[in-house]
């Protein structure tokens, strides 16, 4: 029997803590990030809980269904190319989860009312540190649009950047931009470390754009 790979792993805990929190609000309220709580008692671990939370199902299974894609290929990409694998991977997504909450953190840590959730920053890791790879692959939103990785991720960005000056909701949509920016820079970082030589790869698979993507 092969190997459960870490990708389905943190979709498992995702799920099981996120209905945890649907239906038992002391939990949600203990594991949430909530910065004002964070400042005043020192709950860091918040930065973390708060990224295996969801607002509802539709929010888990959209964030679910994005890293179950790209995290499987990820994983196969850092396995292959000898970046470090699984380590490489729980790196880059734990990373993304604190990273991407410490903006939320040091703008809302004196407002008790303001609270976020969510694994986005974690998720937008993933998508970005894969698009590096394979920044013309084919992406189909909403399963039917055709788009290359590189325009998903400018659209992402913008969308991000949008809702988040919007901030009518418990989600944080900071957290993706966030998560995205670090998963790039992350990724960059390592094949700069592990293996410097693949950058002449990226560098010709970027000169040979196209707005609906390969494949």
């Amino acid at each position: 029997m092969g190997q459960i790979s870490i990708t389905t792993i943190l979709i498992a805990i995702n799920v099981i803590i996120s209905l945890i929190g649907f239906n038992d609000k002391n939990f949600l309220s203990k594991t949430i990030m909530w910065p004002y709580y964070v400042k005043r008692n020192k709950e860091v671990y918040r930065l973390i809980t708060s990224g295996f939370l969801h607002a509802d199902m539709i929010h888990l299974f959209f964030n679910m269904f994005t890293l179950y894609f790209f995290g499987r290929n990820l994983e196969f990409i850092l396995n292959a190319a000898a970046l470090g694998g699984a380590y490489t991977y729980i790196g880059l997504y734990f990373g993304a989860l604190i990273i991407s909450d410490l903006p939320c953190f040091f703008k809302y840590k004196d407002s008790y009312q303001y609270r976020s959730l969510g694994a986005s920053g974690a998720v937008s890791a993933v998508v970005f540190g894969t698009i590096l790879f394979s920044p013309w692959n084919s992406i189909y939103l909403y399963g039917a649009i055709k788009v290359s990785a590189a325009v998903y991720a400018v659209l992402f960005i913008a969308y991000c950047v949008y809702m988040g000056k919007k901030g009518n909701d418990n989600i944080n949509h900071d957290a993706h931009l966030w998560g995205a920016l670090f998963g790039l820079v992350f990724t960059i970082v390592t094949v700069g470390l592990i293996r410097p030589d693949l950058f002449s790869v990226i560098i010709e698979a970027l000169k040979h754009p196209s707005l609906f993507g390969n494949g």
